[in-house]
């Protein structure tokens, strides 16, 4: 079935359900893209990766790909049945975690440069921290190169640019590259879909436009998130008291659906 929402659904901004959601909306905004670019221009999931220590914040709110281990000694093999089970290697883990955010880029076919960055936020890249820094690092060098910048944050949680910090649940921006100091942004509530937004390529290529709500609804599908969340309680963070009656009534009338 598909989601109880119109929109973003809620209960997919836990962090451990966005995890693996912001892969699925990267697979699903990359196919999306490449069918209307393709040969002219390609889309790639790029990553960065940083070490997370172990007083940092985002342990809290991440799940890290890998485990940094150091190897140990040798466990004896046990015998169980017929078959022999191998001596494993014993290891300690690392107190450092490697973090890898991954996000999407946008290429000229012809000369290999980059077009566009697109970013769908995680909530590391808004709980503060040298983490965010690090990001807002980045979000300005693209800015003021000559490639396109948009952002896509569908997390009600953590801290947003003051440019569109208070003004919806959601919404993605787009810093066309070339023009100084002028954004494009889409807002949209917890009620509404998610927007049609515009991707620039270069001239004399026009913009393309990104269907959010079908790269959800495509990840949404793809996961079968329908038999993986209980929508149970209030999804995080805190809802508005009106919104938690709404939520409510779209989880009851989603359960008479499908019969639970």
């Amino acid at each position: 079935m598909p989601s109880p929402f119109p929109g973003m659904d809620p209960y997919l901004e836990d962090p451990i359900e966005w995890s693996d959601l912001h892969v699925r909306l990267m697979v699903a905004i990359s196919r999306q893209l490449t069918a209307q670019i393709a040969p002219h221009f390609y889309v790639r999931v790029e990553q960065r990766v940083s070490i997370v220590d172990p007083d940092d914040d985002e342990r809290r709110v991440i799940i890290p790909d890998v485990y940094l281990a150091q190897t140990g000694v040798s466990s004896p093999s046990q015998t169980t049945g017929a078959a022999s089970i191998a001596a494993p290697t014993l290891i300690t883990i690392l107190d450092e975690l490697e973090l890898r955010e991954h996000y999407l880029e946008i290429y000229d076919a012809r000369n290999r440069t980059v077009v566009a960055t697109i970013e769908v936020l995680s909530p590391v890249n808004k709980a503060g921290g040298p983490k965010q820094a690090a990001f807002q690092s980045k979000r300005r060098a693209v800015m003021a190169s000559p490639a396109h910048w948009i952002e896509i944050d569908l997390l009600r949680a953590g801290e947003r640019p003051p440019e569109v910090a208070g003004k919806s649940d959601y919404y993605a921006l787009l810093k066309r590259g070339g023009q100084p100091g002028l954004y494009a942004v889409w807002y949209c509530s917890l009620r509404d879909p998610l927007p049609i937004i515009a991707v620039p390529l270069r001239a004399p290529f026009a913009d393309v436009p990104l269907d959010l709500q079908a790269a959800l609804t495509d990840a949404y599908a793809e996961a079968r998130y329908d038999d993986q969340l209980t929508y149970q309680g209030s999804p995080p963070p805190p809802l508005l008291p009106a919104d938690v009656t709404w939520v409510k009534a779209r989880v009851a009338a989603w359960r008479d659906r499908a019969g639970h």
